[in-house]
């Protein structure tokens, strides 16, 4: 008999309105982990609870628009968000949440 893996992950490198983009999205058994990034690198690291309520900057917006369907989908599991965005338009962030879907895990 063959073991479960003890972490799935997917990637995918995608074109999003013209920039090269790199997700992966990592399944824990308690989290969730991904990375969306535009520039090869993590960028900045945000927690989403979705039980955690209360004042959030910018990027933790960005950050809940980006996720809140992976933990919705994933049973309201936390995510780790790692990105690193040249575009920050709402069509860009509504783009990179379809190569996050794609890259389900969870």
């Amino acid at each position: 008999m063959a073991a479960s893996p003890v972490v799935t992950s997917r990637q995918r490198e995608q074109e999003v309105r013209g920039v090269r983009t790199e997700v992966v999205c990592t399944a824990f058994s308690n989290s969730v982990f991904v990375v969306v990034t535009q520039y090869g690198k993590m960028g900045t690291l945000v927690y989403v609870d979705p039980d955690t309520v209360g004042d959030k900057p910018l990027v933790h917006v960005c950050a809940k628009h980006l996720v809140a369907f992976v933990s919705q989908e994933a049973g309201n599991k936390p995510v780790l968000l790692a990105m690193a965005l040249k575009d920050k338009t709402m069509e860009g962030i509504q783009a990179l949440r379809e190569v996050i879907r794609s890259c389900q895990v969870w």
